[in-house]
């Protein structure tokens, strides 16, 4: 087969449209994965046991790997051939899926999140970056809304089609979902898609890309590890102090070298820094409220997985609002006007939020949810589109990758950073005297162990403590979200540039993306 390369206008492959399918296939199953498993959370911590810090685990381990390889992979399809390391990173994937479909136990679920990671950091970039060699260019942006569009929708379906699965099926389902749709697109890429490279891509940096895994993953152990060890624990400092050690070795060697990976130059850049930070705050919160709802909405208010999966499509629903609207309020009043109401509207969100009883109801979740949900999207969306504006065309393809990246570290902690605070908070109020030391601990795991627990024991007031403990928990997590959202209302009121500067908002399709199309 032919090999082309980026710079040449391809010819226009005669079952493109087939293959689009496929790849869009396959980006909804990404779409998907971003949000399927948070409401499955619940229901394989009742039959694994899995504590709250198992929990974070099973949700991080995948973004932190994703963070870490999206861009080494995207380098190593660019040198060594788009089409194999896309198929290669569709394999790592369906693998991946079945290995979680037939876990027995919460380690093998976390490595199979792990390994998901791996496939999904290849396929992401490399789904889009096979486009030029299918589409002529006239047709290339209808091509890429497609696939944008198909990973945006996964979203807020994610939780609807995981909590159907978990109803009429085991939590298992949630995986094999995966298995088909995955398949069919391999099978495509096998004997639709053409081959293509660019042969003047920079080597992937290994050490770069180790000292980001390392450095992010020694963070993550040592927030989400915190509440249980003790946060003076020898581990946990260790785990600080060596994130510390790995992520400043990596800046130092990113600032030395030729073309880093990760061009951390750009950060000095006022408009990408205070853009950039804007964007990874909306990944933050929403990463870290899709871990904390369908617990609460599950354990607390006794909603089914199902119930669960449609109660968080409030949010959903704000964050497509802000998708249409965005862009005519951006160009009416200028990004740094949108972003900071954005920010205010959802520091009232979560400040409303924190005042949940364990007597609210979803009501009550419904409103400060779909409030939080407009405020996250019109943060994000007018930061993302500023933060790409305020660099030059030589930059984007950098620019991208660094926003990419730090997009994703946020997820990871808002899961660590927003779970520690609720893990600890409901160890702390969680009353467990007078029950035997296993139940004790059992039930200090997480509120779904204390139900279990409860249930075994049949002691209503055990699972009326473990409610209270747990709302009490996410009051203040909300409550830090409110705080950090005021924060960066002011930092950005001080440092975005203003109307004159400003860029134009992006696409509405890139809104809702939990990972970076």
């Amino acid at each position: 087969m032919a090999t082309v390369t980026q710079h040449m206008e391809p010819r226009p492959a005669p079952r493109r449209w087939w293959a689009l399918g496929a790849l869009v296939a396959s980006m909804l199953v990404l779409g998907f994965d971003m949000t399927i498993l948070n409401v499955s959370l619940p229901t394989i911590a009742g039959d694994l046991g899995a504590t709250t810090g198992q929990q974070q685990w099973m949700a991080d381990a995948y973004i932190v790997v994703f963070a870490a390889l999206m861009l080494p992979a995207g380098l190593l399809g660019d040198r060594f051939g788009r089409r194999r390391m896309l198929i290669g990173g569709l394999g790592v994937f369906l693998a991946a899926s079945v290995v979680g479909a037939l876990a027995s136990d919460v380690t093998w679920v976390i490595v199979a999140r792990a390994l998901m990671g791996v496939g999904g950091a290849f396929v992401m970039p490399l789904a889009m970056s096979v486009i030029p060699s299918l589409f002529a260019r006239e047709e290339q942006t209808k091509a890429i809304g497609a696939i944008s569009a198909a990973s945006a929708l996964g979203l807020p379906l994610g939780p609807i089609v995981g909590g159907w699965l978990l109803d009429h099926f085991w939590w298992g389902a949630v995986f094999v979902l995966n298995v088909p749709m995955v398949a069919i697109g391999i099978t495509a890429c096998l004997f639709l898609l053409p081959e293509s490279r660019d042969p003047a891509a920079p080597k992937v940096d290994a050490l770069s890309t180790a000292l980001t895994t390392l450095g992010l993953g020694a963070l993550i152990y040592a927030i989400i590890e915190g509440p249980e060890k003790g946060w003076s624990s020898v581990v946990v400092i260790g785990g600080f102090l060596a994130a510390v050690v790995l992520i400043g070795a990596l800046v130092l060697r990113e600032r030395r070298v030729e073309r880093p990976m990760l061009d951390l130059t750009l950060l000095a850049h006022r408009g990408f820094l205070t853009n950039t930070l804007a964007a990874t705050l909306g990944m933050f919160i929403l990463a870290g409220l899709l871990f904390l709802l369908p617990q609460y909405l599950q354990a607390v208010l006794g909603i089914d997985s199902f119930g669960t999966g449609v109660r968080i499509v409030p949010m959903m629903g704000g964050m497509l609002l802000a998708a249409k609207l965005a862009g005519p309020l951006v160009t009416k009043f200028g990004a740094r006007a949108v972003v900071c109401t954005a920010l205010v509207v959802l520091a009232f969100a979560a400040f409303l939020g924190a005042r949940t009883t364990v007597d609210s109801g979803y009501g009550f979740t419904a409103l400060w949810l779909s409030i939080a949900g407009v405020g996250v999207a019109f943060a994000m969306i007018p930061a993302m589109g500023g933060a790409m504006a305020a660099l030059s065309k030589d930059q984007a393809g950098r620019g991208s990758g660094l926003l990419s990246t730090v997009r994703q570290t946020g997820s990871a902690l808002g899961v660590a950073l927003l779970g520690a605070v609720l893990s600890g908070a409901y160890t702390a109020k969680l009353g467990t005297a007078g029950l035997p030391g296993a139940a004790a601990d059992a039930a200090r795991d997480s509120v779904i162990g204390a139900h279990v627990v409860a249930a075994k024991l049949g002691d209503p007031a055990l699972t009326a403590s473990a409610n209270s403990a747990f709302v009490h928990g996410m009051n203040l997590a909300l409550a830090v979200i409110g705080i950090v959202a005021l924060a960066a209302a002011l930092l950005t009121a001080v440092l975005l540039p203003g109307p004159a500067e400003a860029g134009p908002a992006p696409a509405p399709e890139v809104v809702p993306l939990g990972t970076d199309a």
